[in-house]
């Protein structure tokens, strides 16, 4: 099924005509979003992965919970009150809040069941592609994270056909960066960055699609970082743990599977990462500041080794943007460190389990 809809014909010209083809594209949208979540439906109960990961047992759960109501209840929480921008007072509240955020923002992870011509690998060229414009135009952080959220959102809702997925992508980070640069790139510039590929009335018409189907929803999305900045309190912000944790993040980003992740655990995940691959640990001020032992982290670690150390990683562009020296080379680094403890990691995630 396209996603392309009959031409947008100007309102000064005919403004009834407008309107009318306005309710047909928001008719259109109702008839898809229906037909996808009547498809997710009847596959249901054949999924056997957790919407939400990780998906542990009860004993499990209470076992974690104990663990963390201990830390949180024992563990002095050093405030700077003079540190305006972590805004100390106001901390707690904010990240409750946004937390609260998190499920209302969370694509379908099996998405790609009701999809005719997309797969996950495509998906991750997607993905990769988008990062390379991101660095190119020189956009925050944040910009990539909600673009992404948009593009897993929207698919989740909509099948799109093989043709119009770059054009699902560029409308994503055009909306993304709308909503959070200061100076975001211009649509002539988006028409640039596909080489001409889709016009601007495409990418325009694009953008009142999924806005239409996500019900407006972006500033609801907060990225991982939002998160990993509280995380780095508990080392003193080490500039090689944060940068070496960005990089992990951001393969979460090429990695499906991560889609049943919440912002909150990547950046738990990427943290915990990079204190092993440093050799620091997983202590007390960790599972203060992330609301995550080392016991939850250890499949979400596992995750990113494998992606690591497959074949043509080191061709993608993530890899290739962190193995410059402004990043400290940390892509290199983690590559040659799961080469190294794969076999390792692997007894260590057994035992775990058991």
């Amino acid at each position: 099924m396209d996603i392309e809809v009959a031409e947008i014909l100007d309102p000064e010209a005919d403004p009834e005509l407008s309107i009318i083809n306005e309710k047909e594209v928001e008719d259109m949208v109702d008839i898809q979003q229906m037909e996808v979540i009547d498809i997710v439906q009847e596959g249901a109960a054949q999924t056997r992965s957790p919407r939400i990961w990780p998906d542990v047992d009860t004993e499990r759960a209470m076992r974690h919970y104990k663990e963390i109501s201990e830390i949180q209840q024992t563990f002095e929480d050093e405030v700077d009150v003079y540190d305006t921008t972590m805004v100390s007072e106001y901390a707690d509240e904010i990240f409750k809040y946004m937390s609260d955020l998190e499920d209302d923002v969370m694509p379908n992870p099996d998405y790609m069941e009701a999809q005719n011509e997309i797969t996950w690998i495509m998906r991750q060229t997607l993905v990769d592609w988008l990062l390379q414009v991101h660095l190119r135009w020189h956009m925050l952080p944040e910009t990539l994270w909600i673009a992404i959220n948009i593009i897993d959102r929207f698919l989740t809702r909509r099948v799109v056909s093989l043709t119009k997925l770059q054009l699902v992508g560029v409308t994503a980070m055009f909306i993304a960066a709308k909503y959070e640069e200061i100076l975001a790139p211009s649509v002539d510039e988006f028409v640039f960055m596909t080489e001409n590929g889709y016009t601007k009335a495409e990418i325009l018409k694009g953008e009142r699609i999924v806005l239409q189907t996500l019900d407006f929803k972006v500033s609801q999305y907060c990225s991982p970082y939002s998160w990993m900045r509280r995380i780095s309190k508990a080392d003193d912000y080490d500039i090689q743990t944060r940068t070496l944790g960005k990089f992990l993040a951001e393969i979460t980003l090429l990695d499906h599977r991560f889609l049943r992740c919440k912002p909150s655990l990547i950046s738990a995940v990427a943290m915990y990462s990079a204190r092993r691959m440093l050799g620091g640990d997983w202590n007390d001020a960790f599972v203060f500041y992330s609301n995550f032992t080392a016991e939850h982290l250890e499949t979400g670690h596992q995750w990113i080794c494998e992606k690591l150390l497959e074949s043509d990683f080191a061709q993608l562009y993530v890899c290739q943007k962190y193995a410059h020296k402004k990043f400290l080379k940390a892509s290199l680094f983690a590559i040659e460190w799961a080469k190294n403890n794969s076999s390792r990691s692997g007894q260590d995630h057994l035992m775990l389990k058991k």
